[in-house]
């Protein structure tokens, strides 16, 4: 607001060399309260904001930029989840950012803004489910072209493209193969197209790749997953520069209604304090059960970035900082051991999602997953089956003692 006695205090800024990525993950964005003085997040739980003359309230009709203006109304932006906005953008290396209620959502509001009727989509035909479905099921009703293809083979995405292409969605590591995406050939692909870039960011989190300094436009992330951590708060966000997210806050922040609420970006904030710890332990407690799982008499075969067994390896190695904490596996009769595993675990859980601080595993059957979402066929089916077979469990690794987890996944496969 105008009149300072109604602001939160902004922290100054320190003297110095920037500030790294983990201190941001707890500074960036933060602001204090300027009656407590206290230094955690305040949820500021009010939809209406009081409009003051001369402050530029009156004045909203035709503004783009909605953060220009003082808090007006929560579904446009709200004092807690531009917090949220502030840190995620500085963790990209983004100009902005636009908190949704979910990660679909975020999604959602990057294809309804940077597509419409007779644009063309090329997209990734392995992703999360929901974006799949949403790209090749509904977009075409409005009139939008999608291809999909695979997102490793640069040649069939050099193919794809047409003079209307205008968006490349793409997601690295790909959920559920954990199959990877050259993000700086497919943008460099892009730009010679005069396309946008899109990527799916969800599996690797800003700690471990940081799409926009390898020349992707638009970062999206399920802040529900990895970044929350603690499978509690539904929550989505677009990261990029200042123009596109102006385009997708004033189009799809106010009239798609997908607003995050206040609690939830304050729990997703407590949880970003703690993303680099939390993804560092995660991902060196997987690498070691993806190293055990590979000399396991009960799996056939494990599919990590970190293991120099991942057909893209190198590429990992290259665009990645840390290798996350998402590996599948796969054994003999995986519905028997679905219902085995579900039966004897004991410290992992086995259920739906991922990204929670305690680990999570689940059968994906291949031939469900083609029915219900990617419909593959041919050299694409081939492709999927090369990393799943019949089916993967995806295993989400948790903050749980490695050895624990290890012990008990050895008695549940046996």
């Amino acid at each position: 607001m105008a009149d300072g006695r109604n602001q939160a205090m902004a922290r100054p800024q320190a003297a110095g060399p920037a500030l790294d990525r983990e201190t941001l993950a707890l500074d960036a964005g933060l602001e204090i309260d300027p009656a407590t003085k206290a230094i955690a997040p305040n949820i500021s739980m009010s939809v209406n904001n009081l409009l003051v003359p001369g402050d530029g309230a009156f004045s909203a009709d035709g503004v783009e930029d909605l953060t220009a203006l003082p808090f007006l109304y929560a579904r446009w932006t709200n004092p807690t989840v531009r917090q949220l906005e502030q840190r995620m953008a500085a963790l990209e290396g983004a100009d902005d950012a636009l908190a949704t209620a979910t990660g679909l959502a975020a999604i959602a509001a990057t294809f309804l803004t940077c597509l419409k009727k007779g644009d063309h989509l090329v997209v990734s035909d392995v992703c999360y489910a929901g974006a799949n479905e949403l790209a090749r099921r509904i977009l075409p009703d409005y009139g939008i072209e999608v291809t999909a293809v695979n997102m490793s083979r640069l040649d069939e995405v050099a193919a794809a493209f047409r003079p209307n292409t205008r968006l490349v969605h793409c997601e690295s590591p790909c959920n559920p193969i954990l199959r990877l995406t050259d993000l700086s050939a497919v943008a460099a692909l892009a730009r010679q197209h005069g396309a946008l870039v899109s990527v799916d960011s969800t599996l690797a989190t800003p700690v471990a790749t940081r799409p926009l300094a390898l020349g992707v436009d638009l970062v999206i992330h399920s802040l529900t997953k990895f970044i929350n951590g603690h499978g509690d708060a539904l929550g989505g966000v677009v990261c990029g520069r200042k123009d596109l997210i102006e385009k997708i806050r004033s189009r799809a922040g106010v009239y798609l209604g997908a607003s995050l609420s206040a609690q939830n970006a304050w729990l997703i904030m407590r949880g970003i304090d703690t993303l680099f710890p939390r993804l560092k332990a995660i991902s060196e407690s997987a690498m070691r059960i993806a190293r055990f799982l590979s000399d396991h008499p009960g799996v056939g075969s494990v599919t990590y970035p970190g293991l120099e067994t991942h057909p893209q390896h190198a590429l990992a190695r290259r665009q990645m900082n840390a290798f996350g904490g998402i590996l599948t596996f796969q054994t003999h009769d995986p519905r028997g051991m679905a219902k085995q595993l579900a039966d004897r675990l004991r410290v992992v859980h086995y259920a739906f999602s991922l990204g929670h601080q305690r680990s999570i595993v689940v059968l994906l059957d291949t031939n469900e997953m083609m029915k219900s979402t990617y419909g593959l066929q041919g050299a694409q089916l081939d492709d999927y089956r090369a990393f799943a077979g019949d089916g993967v469990f995806r295993l989400s690794v948790g903050l749980e003692f490695v050895e624990d987890i290890i012990a008990d996944l050895d008695q549940a496969l046996r």
